[in-house]
């Protein structure tokens, strides 16, 4: 029987195996979750970089929110990754959600980022 690790690596690996098929060259926006706290960064596959990344451990950011585990701190990342990202001079992304469903935080990072700007 397979433990839950793995079954979450194997959700996370058919989701990025689908998106590279559709990203068509574009970086990757990537989500990572945790119960107290939320993480993304813009990758570039092709050079094997990372972009531009933020998170709620940021200390600005940590000033700003209640806590880094509701859907307000995540609107908050989305909306400096969206900043970040216009800076790098990136405007078109393909969303990652990982294993995680597009629902509550994840969901609330994504809007927040397309309002911030960003394509996808």
């Amino acid at each position: 029987m397979k433990s839950a690790l793995e079954k979450y690596n194997r959700r996370a690996q058919r989701t990025r195996t689908r998106l590279r098929k559709a990203a068509d060259g574009r970086p990757r926006l990537s989500v990572f979750r945790s119960s107290k706290n939320i993480s993304v960064q813009i990758i570039d596959d092709a050079a094997g970089r990372t972009i531009a990344a933020a998170s709620t451990l940021e200390p600005d950011l940590k000033k700003t929110t209640k806590t880094g585990a509701d859907a307000a701190a995540a609107a908050a990342v989305g909306k400096l990754i969206a900043e970040r990202a216009k800076q790098a001079g990136v405007t078109r992304v393909v969303f990652d959600r990982g294993a995680y469903l597009f629902h509550g935080r994840v969901k609330a990072l994504a809007d927040a980022a397309r309002e911030g700007g960003l394509e996808f």
